[in-house]
C-alpha cells in the first residue's frame, strides 16, 4: 500500500499485471486459435472468421455492461477486483480447452465448428469481462496527467514484455506449450494483485492522490464530441490491426508457399513458427517503446501527436509488406515498423481517452471505448473474411490493413492536442 501511495515503479508493475494477464490470453488466442482451426481441424478461412466473430459479439455487450456495473458496485473488497478475478479464472479454463476441441466435440456431440465457437465465445467473454476493469483500475489509482500516462505506458511495457515471451514460447516450443504456459500465467497474474492493490470506495473529488477537483455542479468533465472523434479514429486502427491478426496466416501461406495448394505437416509447422516469430518481433518493439520512447515523446510533443506519428508509421509498415513481404526475412524486417504503431495503439489511446472522461464514470466510457475495437472485429469477421477468402491474391489482406491505418492516421491528425490541466474542465462542445 505504501508503494501505491507513493506511485513507485513497483506499484506500476503490480498495477499492470491484471492487464498483462488478459493481454497474454489474447496473445495465445491470436497465435494459436487460427493455426489450430486451420491446420488441425481443416476449417476454411470463412469458418475461421466465424469463430473469431464470437469474441467481438461478446465484447459488444460485455465491456459496456461490465464497465457500467463496475462503476456502481462494491464487493469482494473492490469495484474492479471481482470482475478481474472472474475474468481471469474463466479465461484460464478456456485456454486449457483449446487443445481439446476435438475431444470436447466428440464428448458433447456438437460439431467441431460450434464447439470452437462456444469455447472462443466463452474465452472472449472472460477476456472482455476482465479487460475493462484491468484498464479502469489504472485510471482509478493514478492522478490525471503524467502519472496516468505513465500508468498506461507501464501497462503496455509489462504486458508487451510478456506478449514477447508468448511468441518466443510459440516459436521455440510450439503453440501447445504456449497454451499450457498461458493457463498458469493468466490465473496467477489476475489473482496476486488482488491482495496488494487497494481500491478507493469513492471515485469523486480527491479520490486518488492529488487528482484535480471536479467542478461544483457535479457534471464531471466528460467531453462527448472529443470522445466520438477518438472512437472513430481508433476504430479504423483496429480494422487494420484485426485484419492482420486473423488473416496473417492466409497471407503468409500465399506469399511464402505460392506454388503449394495444400501444405504438408512440416510446412504447416513452419508457417506457424514464421507467424509466431513475426508477431514476436512486433511485440518486442511494442513493449520497449512505450516507457522508453513514447512517454517522454508525449511529454514533449503531446499524446495525440505522438500517437498520430506512430499510426502513420504503422501504415507505412503495412505498405512495405504489400510490396516486399514475400519472404520470411522480409516479414521479419518489416514487422518492427508495424510494431512502432502497435506500441502506441495499446497504450496511448487509453490515456488520451481517459483525460476526456469523468473519473466516476471511467468504467462506463472505457467499455464504450471498447466498441471501437469490437465493431471493427465484427466487420473483419463478417465482411473482410469473405473478401479475403474469395480473393486469389491474399495480398489484399495487407492492402486493407494499410488503407485502414492511413484513414486512422488522418483522423487522428484532426484531433487537437488537449490534456486538461488541473483546475480546468472540458465539457461537451468545449472547443476541442
Amino acid at each position: 500500500m505504501n508503494n501505491q501511495q507513493k506511485l513507485t515503479n513497483p506499484f506500476y508493475v503490480l498495477l499492470s499485471l491484471p492487464s498483462t494477464a488478459m493481454g497474454f490470453a489474447l496473445c495465445v488466442q491470436i497465435s494459436a486459435l487460427s493455426w489450430i482451426l486451420s491446420t488441425k481441424y481443416n476449417l476454411s478461412i470463412e469458418h475461421v472468421g466465424l469463430v473469431w466473430l464470437a469474441g467481438p459479439l461478446a465484447g459488444l455487450l460485455a465491456q459496456p455492461i461490465v464497465g457500467l456495473i463496475s462503476d456502481k458496485v462494491w464487493f469482494w473488497g473492490g469495484r474492479r477486483r471481482p470482475f478481474i478475478l472472474i475474468g481471469g479464472v474463466t479465461a484460464s479454463l478456456m485456454l486449457l480447452a483449446l487443445p481439446f476441441l476435438g475431444e470436447l466435440s466428440e464428448f458433447s456431440g456438437i460439431q467441431i465448428l460450434w464447439t470452437a465457437i462456444i469455447v472462443a465465445l466463452t474465452l472472449d467473454l472472460a477476456i472482455n469481462v476482465g479487460f475493462n476493469p484491468t484498464r479502469s483500475i489504472i485510471a482509478d489509482l493514478t492522478p490525471e496527467g503524467e502519472a496516468r500516462t505513465k500508468g498506461f505506458t507501464w501497462m503496455q511495457t509489462i504486458s508487451g514484455m510478456f506478449g514477447v515471451l508468448a511468441y518466443v514460447i510459440g516459436a521455440v516450443f510450439g503453440n501447445y506449450a504456449l497454451i499450457y504456459f498461458g493457463v498458469g500465467l493468466v490465473l496467477f497474474f489476475n489473482v496476486i494483485p488482488a491482495f496488494f492493490l487497494k481500491e478507493p470506495r469513492d471515485l469523486g473529488p480527491g479520490a486518488a492522490h492529488d487528482a484535480p477537483a471536479e467542478p461544483a455542479d457535479g457534471h464531471g468533465k466528460t467531453n462527448l464530441p472529443r470522445l466520438l472523434h477518438i472512437y472513430v479514429a481508433h476504430a479504423f486502427t483496429w480494422l487494420g490491426v484485426q485484419t492482420m491478426f486473423v488473416f496473417m496466416f492466409a497471407y503468409a501461406q500465399h506469399a511464402l508457399f505460392p506454388s503449394v495448394s495444400e501444405l504438408d505437416e512440416g510446412q504447416k509447422m513452419s508457417l506457424g513458427q514464421i507467424i509466431s516469430i513475426s508477431f514476436l518481433i512486433m511485440n518486442v518493439v511494442g513493449f520497449v517503446l512505450p516507457v522508453a520512447v513514447l512517454q517522454p515523446m508525449a511529454k514533449k510533443v503531446g499524446l495525440v501527436r505522438t500517437h498520430t506519428i506512430c499510426i502513420f508509421i504503422m501504415a507505412v509498415g503495412y505498405a512495405g509488406i504489400i510490396f516486399f513481404g514475400t519472404t520470411a526475412t522480409a516479414l521479419y524486417t518489416l514487422m518492427p515498423v508495424v510494431g512502432i504503431g502497435w506500441a502506441s495503439v495499446v497504450s496511448l489511446p487509453f490515456a488520451i481517452m481517459s483525460d476526456s472522461v469523468d473519473k466516476a464514470r471511467m468504467g462506463t466510457f472505457m467499455g464504450i471505448f471498447n466498441l471501437s475495437v469490437v465493431i471493427p472485429q465484427i466487420v473483419v469477421s463478417l465482411a473482410i473474411g469473405a473478401v479475403i477468402g474469395a480473393a486469389a491474391d491474399k495480398t489484399i489482406t495487407f492492402i486493407i490493413c494499410a488503407i485502414s491505418l492511413a484513414i486512422s492516421a488522418v483522423l487522428w491528425t484532426f484531433l487537437k492536442e488537449d490534456r486538461t490541466e488541473p483546475g480546468e474542465v472540458a465539457m461537451g462542445g468545449g472547443g476541442h
